[in-house]
């Protein structure tokens, strides 16, 4: 369970990754520092052309134990919006 008001940065990205690849030794940074960080994923991203949603979201909550933080998802459906 997260409790939002010991969060000191909250990383929006819409998949599993993004945030990693964008500001990964960012994060790591602050987590030395003593940060609390959550990472927020918008979508599952089903329509990925990288691996399949489970292996995502495998390798997400692997990096997210890895840096020392908390992961939510917020599961937006990936799609055609036209």
């Amino acid at each position: 369970m997260i409790n939002k008001s010991n969060i000191d940065i909250l990383a929006f990205g819409a998949h599993a990754d993004d945030v990693e690849i964008g500001m990964g030794g960012t994060i790591a940074k602050y987590v030395q520092q003593g940060r609390e960080i959550v990472i927020c994923d918008l979508t599952k991203a089903e329509m990925s052309s990288n691996g399949t949603v489970p292996l995502r979201q495998e390798e997400a909550d692997k990096a997210a134990e890895i840096l020392g933080v908390k992961r939510i998802s917020l599961v937006y459906p990936t799609g055609d919006y036209t």
